[in-house]
């Protein structure tokens, strides 16, 4: 159930903070004033798409939050248990954010979680029928996955089952498939890939190598370049028949050190004269060992020049780099592996294929049979509910267009409709067909009216899906959605004063401008304000005192129920 909700900066809202008490709740107002926005609030706490339009102008992120009491299910509570969600208070707060760069934050208990986990727990806690809602009824193929939810219980792991059965059919046929109709480029693709991984291999290539190559070449080449600068080094550091810099250097070294004690400036000149004079020295070593051990290699140069060209034919066909060329090797390689299991398994894929198509079906059927069962017990169960809503003589079906097929199709092997006929002596028709607006509106309610029964979630919100009815009609809907309300919490967006009648709170939704900006207010409504705001349904913007007086009677024949 939830129990309170806060909304900061969506859309006209600029701060809301609204609790809410089991059974029925409405709200009303004029059109425009903000009522559907609430319901998006809550639709976003339940892991609806966010967006930055929802932000309200001028502000940097739109921030919701409600606080919900822990439905009595087990498997809800293994789920929160699984995403390591504390629950240990039975209630259940919800945090959500959308800011204005992007980020989007979820928070649920205080964990971080992302939308989809979110979806995940909201299925649980809230039901939102749209005003549009009655259009998934236009839509045939969504009346299997409206037949499923009825049989959840039922169906959910035959359905699992066999869903895990066709991506395995799927996958296997796949594989055949391609193999069948491309035979020859497999066998290409193969030979090719077994050329290219024995070349790569056979050049026994190192990370990095084709750099120190390059470098050990130009050392090479410019042999003689090196060698007369090193000997340079050597003879002007370390001396010949006409002296060195060394001995230079130690010289005026010496001579620096006599007269230190005269003043520190002497001193420090010292030091910088010796800190020279060792650098030299290391130099001069390091000059002379590498002078010692610089050697040319003519065969070594054509070793590293045959290398090269190597490398520079497989960077050609392979990469730009030895690097690149390794990272290609990896994935070649895996894909060569891939591919010679798959030819060791291409024997065995039409056995194989056949086996998964016979499991397959034996689930399908399975399912079907099960689904067939939850149909003729949900016609039955909506006839019941069509009647209660003055549709007395109206029959509803669930279809069966393929019964015991073998087609296999993604969520089984059936293909449902839901038909109707709404008048006596007229045939049953497809129901996106047949029924009306307001006959649709009915059908969904009766619908919900049993899926609310079932399946035990603790909030269901109703937004205007009343429309296009009125009269004793407006009055049975009013009755139907007041009996959800006896096991559910129900919260009801209607325009109908006969709907809004029989809720047991009752929230007035306005909107005012102050400093030229729009903003929304909720406002409960004591007992008199509800006859006034029920007058102003009945009468539209002038309110009589018959209107007053009407609202009234409406009222007290609501509370009397």
């Amino acid at each position: 159930m939830l129990q309170e909700l806060t909304v900061d900066n969506l859309a006209i809202i600029d701060h809301l903070t609204l609790e809410f008490n089991n059974q029925m709740t409405v709200l009303t107002g004029e059109t425009g004033a903000g009522k559907s926005i609430i319901i998006d609030a809550v639709g976003l706490l339940a892991g609806g798409r966010g967006s930055q339009e929802f932000i309200r102008r001028g502000e940097d992120k739109l921030s919701v939050q409600g606080q919900f009491s822990i439905p009595k299910s087990e498997a809800f509570i293994v789920l929160l248990d699984q995403l390591g969600i504390d629950h240990v208070d039975n209630t259940i707060i919800i945090q959500r954010e959308i800011h204005r760069s992007g980020r989007n934050m979820i928070r649920v208990n205080g964990m971080l979680i992302n939308a989809a986990t979110l979806r995940k727990i909201g299925s649980w806690l809230v039901d939102i029928q749209g005003q549009n809602e009655h259009q998934r009824l236009l839509r045939p193929e969504e009346h299997l996955g409206m037949l499923d939810e009825y049989a959840k219980p039922q169906v959910s792991k035959l359905i699992d089952k066999y869903q895990q059965q066709y991506d395995e059919f799927v996958k296997i046929k796949s594989a055949l498939g391609k193999k069948q109709s491309n035979e020859q480029q497999w066998a290409q693709r193969l030979d090719m890939l077994r050329f290219q991984v024995q070349e790569i291999e056979a050049a026994d290539l190192k990370p990095n190598e084709d750099e120190e190559l390059s470098t050990e070449r130009d050392r090479l080449n410019h042999f003689q370049q090196i060698n007369n600068a090193l000997e340079l080094t050597n003879a002007t550091l370390n001396g010949d028949e006409n002296g060195s810099i060394l001995d230079a250097v130690a010289n005026v070294m010496s001579a620096l050190q006599e007269i230190t004690e005269f003043d520190q400036q002497y001193a420090n000149l010292t030091d910088s004269i010796s800190n020279a004079f060792y650098g030299l020295q290391d130099a001069a070593s390091e000059a002379s060992n590498q002078l010692d051990s610089l050697e040319f290699d003519e065969k070594r140069l054509n070793e590293i020049e045959n290398r090269l060209v190597l490398i520079a034919d497989l960077e050609h066909k392979y990469g730009d780099s030895v690097d690149e060329i390794l990272n290609y090797y990896q994935k070649i390689k895996q894909e060569l592996k891939s591919m010679e299991i798959a030819e060791d398994d291409n024997d065995n894929l039409e056995e194989k294929l056949a086996q998964a198509e016979a499991n397959l079906l034996k689930t399908g059927h399975l399912l079907t049979e099960k689904r067939e069962k939850a149909a003729f017990k949900l016609s039955k169960d909506v006839d019941q509910q069509l009647k209660e809503l003055y549709m007395s003589k109206a029959i509803f079906e669930v279809k069966f267009l393929n019964s015991h097929s073998d087609h296999i199709l993604p969520n089984g092997l059936d293909q449902v409709e839901f038909y109707i006929q709404t008048n006596p002596g007229e045939s049953l028709g497809p129901l996106a067909k047949i029924a009306s607006g307001g006959e649709l509106s009915r059908v969904m309610l009766a619908l919900k009216t049993i899926f609310a029964q079932n399946m035990g979630i603790t909030s269901i919100i109703f937004d205007e899906v009343d429309t296009g009815v009125s009269g004793r009609v407006a009055q049975a809907i009013a009755e139907k959605i007041r009996l959800i309300a006896s096991s559910s919490q129900v919260l009801c967006i209607t325009h109908l004063p006969q709907v809004a009648a029989v809720a047991a709170h009752h929230f007035l939704i306005k909107k005012s401008v102050h400093h030229n900006r729009t903003t929304t207010s909720v406002t409960p409504l004591t007992e008199k304000q509800r006859i006034d705001e029920l007058a102003r349904m009945l009468s539209g913007a002038e309110v009589t005192k018959l209107t007053l007086e009407h609202a009234q009677e409406l009222l007290n024949m609501a509370q009397k129920k």
